[in-house]
């Protein structure tokens, strides 16, 4: 790939695109939006596959089992959302972390965007949405370096660059090996980080209730389903949630620089220890470094009660 045709990659696509969502869709309320938002969104996306990303929290006994929950989670979205004939297109993601820089875990997903890579190239590239840990996504560019020109990745992943233990964010630091293979490897990068930028992207249950409470069946669930994760914590007292998935795929809907700013940066270097470590010889990628909330939110609400 040219340096040209490189820079080019990191700006946002204009007119419609082929795409593959990465998502851990049981570990939080957020996934469900994002998902929902990419399936309503059918003038920019064309959407060749989605994959079951790997998770290990209180919502999962393992990684191989908040993956399988995230797998019926999707299947669960697309019959809600009516869209069956998408799930031919889900596939189960890695059971493990990798465990070196090298070695990749072998999953359908991870096969899978190996192989779908091969009919794109720099100049028409597929891209890749990435909503969890990044293993799956650097599995598949272990198994096939084609990835590094013919697709783009945006990842939700790491904190601000300005946050101290910038690499200790639950996406990155689930898999510092797969984070490390991805912004080491030279494929044309955004990273979306969470807090210090995204964290900012939060709604309440009273704007939930407003603009999807009984709007349709899909907009019931991503409502009941926040509110009830919210109020598991907070019942009683004021709060908001953090809807931050959701901005992944809104950078893609984003031809005219309305819902976020970002802007050019050395590649970090996420260490082992949760730090970053920055080296001014390293290749660049697109960081977005703010987000407009209320004008992204209406966008999103709009396009999920329509």
């Amino acid at each position: 790939m040219t340096q040209e045709q490189y820079f080019k990659n990191l700006n946002v696509p204009k007119g419609k695109i082929d795409v593959v969502l990465d998502t851990d869709a049981y570990n939080e309320i957020d996934d469900q939006f994002a998902i929902c938002y990419m399936l309503r969104s059918p003038q920019k996306f064309c959407i060749k596959g989605i994959c079951a990303a790997p998770f290990f929290n209180s919502r999962s006994v393992s990684a191989a089992d908040g993956m399988i929950k995230s797998y019926d989670e999707i299947l669960n979205l697309l019959t809600l959302a009516g869209e069956e004939e998408l799930k031919s297109t889900v596939f189960k993601g890695s059971e493990s972390y990798l465990a070196n820089e090298t070695t990749p875990v072998n999953s359908e997903a991870a096969d899978f965007m190996a192989e779908l890579a091969e009919h794109y190239s720099p100049e028409a590239p597929l891209y890749i949405v990435a909503i969890g840990a990044i293993t799956n996504v650097a599995s598949a560019i272990l198994k096939n370096p084609k990835m590094k020109e013919n697709c783009v990745v945006i990842w939700l992943g790491g904190h601000g660059v300005h946050v101290p233990l910038g690499a200790s964010e639950f996406n990155m630091r689930q898999d510092i090996a797969a984070a490390r293979v991805v912004f080491g490897c030279g494929i044309p990068l955004v990273q979306l980080p969470c807090m210090g930028v995204v964290d900012h992207f939060a709604t309440s249950k009273y704007e939930l209730e407003h603009w999807l409470k009984e709007k349709n069946p899909l907009c019931d669930y991503l409502y009941k389903n926040a509110v009830e994760e919210a109020e598991s914590y907070a019942a009683g007292k004021p709060w908001t949630r953090v809807i931050w998935d959701v901005t992944a795929v809104a950078w893609l809907l984003d031809e005219d620089s309305k819902f976020m700013k970002d802007r050019l940066i050395q590649s970090p270097i996420p260490e082992y220890d949760k730090h970053y470590v920055f080296d001014e010889n390293r290749h660049f990628i697109k960081y977005v470094y703010e987000i407009r909330r209320d004008v992204l939110f209406e966008d999103l609400f709009r396009v999920l009660s329509r």
